[in-house]
């Protein structure tokens, strides 16, 4: 049986039912064997992938999310419409429930943590009923837009639009495979930054969850996956910090500030890349209290594991002594477990105030 470091509770179950759209899509892009897969088609998937993933990245992710950057109303909406076309919900959805895994990043109140399992926090936490609705009260100062929420309500109408227009532009093959398979890929591109820039790549920074670097998940989706530096400093439109790390959806926010329409760019201050820097000795504490979690949780499991071994009850009936041995270990192992336990806890509270202690340290340093 696979650990986990934080259990799913019970409602957090896939509903198969109302998934079935989602898995049909990606069996109906099967159907380029059928339709063949023209010129025009590459084109389309090509132009619809990178185009897309930027309207995430730049729009739902870095604008709607994070509020990196400014926009006039019209390029907002356009943003909302753009991400919307990606078919991963609306604006006031996606911005709603990632405002929410920041605050409680790799916590047992994480929608997608991969602590809770590398599938689950790659699809199935938006295949579950539970995650179908969204916080007004997260996303107050966008929900005021009637615009935004129209987009949110109805959120098709914008994935529709572009399927028909790709339809009309390169036939069954354009709407097959320039539609529905860029739309595929670009879900996986997008879920790999809620599960893989949690579990492969490098930290930099010490964090209170398990974000990483990886500059291949940055290739796949426009910068995103230099993940470390964005859980550290979320407020920056710029997640690349340093110029060997590309992020294409900062440089062309960039180009689009030449022009007018993109204002007051965020990016990290010098001092706040060179601090918080696990090699110089910064307590990782995210690291920690995953590792942990985990052994916690294996814990747990050590008496159900034992229980499963069976011993037949005639047996124990006809010696009393090894009945007796049987409880004695079941009570030994209870309460070493029950020890181990708090032992953890007492671990993770004190690395909690490592943790403080360190930022405290670094703050005060900076300012001496």
């Amino acid at each position: 049986m696979t650990v986990h470091g934080i259990e799913r509770a019970p409602e957090e179950r896939v509903n198969w039912k109302t998934s079935s759209g989602f898995i049909a899509i990606h069996l109906l892009v099967l159907a380029s064997f059928f339709t063949g897969v023209t010129k025009t088609a590459v084109a389309l998937f090509v132009v619809l992938y990178w185009s897309r993933m930027f309207f995430i990245t730049a729009g739902y992710h870095r604008y709607f999310s994070h509020r990196s950057y400014k926009l006039g109303r019209v390029m907002q909406f356009v943003m909302a419409f753009g991400g919307a076309s990606a078919a991963q919900k609306g604006p006031l959805w996606w911005a709603s429930h990632h405002r929410h895994h920041h605050r409680y990043s790799d916590t047992d109140l994480d929608l997608h943590s991969p602590q809770k399992g590398f599938w689950w926090s790659h699809v199935g936490w938006f295949l579950c009923d539970k995650n179908n609705e969204w916080n007004p009260d997260d996303i107050r100062d966008f929900n005021k837009f009637p615009e935004l929420r129209f987009i949110t309500r109805h959120d098709l109408i914008a994935p529709w639009t572009l399927g028909i227009a790709s339809f009309l532009i390169g036939g069954w093959s354009g709407l097959v495979f320039g539609f529905f398979g860029s739309t595929v890929l670009l879900w996986h591109g997008t879920f790999f930054v809620n599960s893989l820039a949690h579990v492969m790549g490098r930290r930099r920074y010490a964090t209170s969850d398990t974000s990483r670097n990886s500059a291949v998940i940055a290739f796949i989706t426009l910068g995103e996956g230099w993940h470390n530096n964005h859980h550290y400093f979320q407020a920056s439109a710029r997640q690349g910090f340093f110029w060997w790390e590309f992020d294409v959806t900062y440089y062309v926010l960039k180009g689009l500030s030449y022009v007018g329409l993109v204002k007051d760019l965020k990016q990290p201050p010098t001092r706040v890349r060179a601090a918080g820097r696990v090699r110089d000795g910064q307590f990782d504490m995210g690291m920690f209290k995953a590792h942990w979690s985990k052994a916690g949780a294996a814990l747990a499991n050590v008496r159900s594991s034992h229980k499963g071994e069976a011993v037949d009850p005639v047996l124990l009936e006809s010696d009393p002594e090894l009945a007796t041995r049987r409880e004695q270990l079941d009570e030994l192992i209870a309460t070493n477990r029950a020890a181990l336990q708090e032992h953890v806890a007492n671990a993770l509270a004190h690395a909690e105030e490592l943790g403080r202690l360190s930022r405290r340290q670094e703050r005060q340093a900076a300012v001496d």
